[in-house]
């Protein structure tokens, strides 16, 4: 975040200070989104922001283009099967653990749009390889496949 231009850290503490007019403080996240291109402190920023205001939608797609930012970055291959062991094995470096955070928050934000089988994918996937459960994703997966006579 010290990298960014004292204009965006200033639209995005607006958007803290006016967190109940949601109306302002989005407009807020939307200037600092398009001021800071795709400057991944802000791009999560904005997501959590968007999942906690009940915009899931919003969230989805900014959480997306986080997970392609660092795909791209460092040349992830699409393939689960091949990039399992390279998010197992690299999850200590700080770009990595972002990536699985990212894809572990679009699993939660799948169920919360009621795409539940795609969510439980996700966050088994996650669950696999998050061991020291820095994520939600184990969470949600017990949530989302938890039988309902289940006590816990």
């Amino acid at each position: 975040m010290d990298d960014l231009p004292q204009e965006v850290k200033q639209l995005l503490l607006k958007a803290a200070e006016n967190w109940e007019n949601t109306d302002l403080s989005e407009h807020y996240i939307e200037q600092a989104l398009h001021q800071a291109g795709d400057n991944l402190d802000v791009l999560i920023g904005a997501y959590r922001f968007f999942f906690y205001k009940n915009k899931p939608t919003i969230a989805l797609t900014i959480a997306k283009k986080v997970l392609n930012i660092i795909q791209e970055s460092e040349k992830l291959p699409i393939e689960w099967s091949q990039l399992h062991l390279i998010l197992a094995n690299r999850q200590d470096e700080s770009l990595i653990r972002l990536y699985i955070n990212a894809y572990a928050a679009q699993g939660f934000i799948l169920a919360k749009l009621g795409q539940l089988e795609a969510a439980k994918l996700i966050t088994q996937r996650v669950k696999e390889i998050d061991h020291h459960r820095e994520s939600c994703a184990t969470t949600v997966f017990d949530v989302l496949t938890a039988t309902p006579d289940q006590d816990d």
